[in-house]
């Protein structure tokens, strides 16, 4: 009896695993476009009609940030409509294409008033070194909509420059101009 419950569970398991293996990346990740949460309207509204949802991904496992990576470049150079969503902690991206090539990026924080920020994608797509795919140059991201779009997050300090040290604190070791310094008490 022991035996026959573990061959059915075994083949319970391969049935699941199969079935998994052989959904489309947003039903994989647990989240198909929903014509109700304001980023899956927004990207379906830019992507236009007949648009492929190559998934909302809320987790960023390889295997579902792969298929949906690999939707997406293909849609792209079909010059097929396509889009696609990844949550991350705080915050949603998002990419958008539509028949006449042209890419949009969107970004969402959930407390974000007004709905999504969309702008013109600044550069071709790539596949980040996380696996999902980006239309931002390597060390770009953007903040907001302002002039700052296709500025680095961070400037790097000169070298020598501790970059973790604050602007205006002296380094570790440097005498506190603030405290008095007293003289040694046999000092002649």
């Amino acid at each position: 009896m022991k035996g026959t419950m573990k061959r059915a569970t075994l083949i319970l398991s391969a049935a699941i695993v199969l079935v998994g293996c052989n959904q489309s990346p947003s039903m994989a990740s647990g989240s198909a476009a929903n014509s109700n949460d304001p980023v899956d309207k927004r990207l379906s509204d830019l992507a236009g009609p007949g648009a492929t949802s190559c998934g909302h991904l809320k987790t960023q496992t390889p295997a579902e940030v792969d298929a949906a990576s690999k939707c997406v470049m293909e849609s792209a150079q079909g010059k097929k409509p396509f889009y696609v969503a990844y949550e991350l902690p705080g915050l949603t991206v998002a990419i958008a294409g539509n028949a006449g090539g042209k890419l949009f990026s969107l970004q969402n924080q959930p407390s974000a008033e007004g709905g999504p920020e969309v702008v013109p994608c600044p550069s071709a797509l790539r596949i980040a070194p996380s696996g999902r795919v980006s239309c931002y140059a390597p060390g770009t991201f953007p903040m907001g909509t302002d002039s700052s779009l296709h500025e680095p997050l961070m400037d790097m300090p000169p070298v020598g420059v501790n970059p973790h040290q604050r602007p205006g604190v002296p380094p570790p070791g440097t005498a506190n101009p603030h405290q008095e310094t007293k003289a040694p008490a046999n000092t002649p």
